[in-house]
């Protein structure tokens, strides 16, 4: 499948699944062998295991809105710049729900073979967030 297509399918898959929860046809996008790699490791959680990574953060952050601010392709990868909003009311990391808006930037990797997204990673800058949601505070050093 050429680059074009491949990044298409991927930003179809945040704009159709992500970014409204609705994980009814997510068997069009994912494999059923789908791996989520987090720090050099890899998971196999598959079709279920993307179902759930989905529903559980959209109850955490249930108006989640993924943007891809940009995005390129080659051979079977894309990576896309993104941008996420959302407000936090569920638990996320312990943290009670605050109420608070919550806006982040990350860089997704994902690996498209035949028409399916098989592999999925990247890295989110969520400092901004937790700072945002009181997680985390600044702490003046003149103090």
């Amino acid at each position: 499948m050429p680059s074009d297509e491949n990044k298409r399918l991927v930003r179809r898959y945040y704009e159709e699944i992500v970014n409204t929860g609705d994980i009814s046809s997510i068997e069009n996008f994912i494999a059923p062998d789908y791996t989520e790699v987090h720090e050099g490791k890899r998971y196999v959680v598959g079709i279920k295991g993307a179902k759930d990574h989905i529903l559980g953060v959209r109850q955490t952050y249930p108006d989640l809105h993924i943007t891809i601010d940009q995005q390129i392709g080659e051979g079977e990868w894309v990576v896309s710049c993104i941008t996420a909003k959302g407000t936090h009311k569920g638990t996320w990391l312990g943290i009670k729900p605050t109420g608070k808006p919550v806006v982040f930037t990350g860089v997704n990797v994902d690996r498209v073979v035949d028409g399916r997204i098989v592999e999925h990673g990247g890295a989110a800058n969520m400092l901004g967030p937790l700072m945002e949601i009181g997680a985390l505070k600044v702490v003046d050093s003149e103090e």
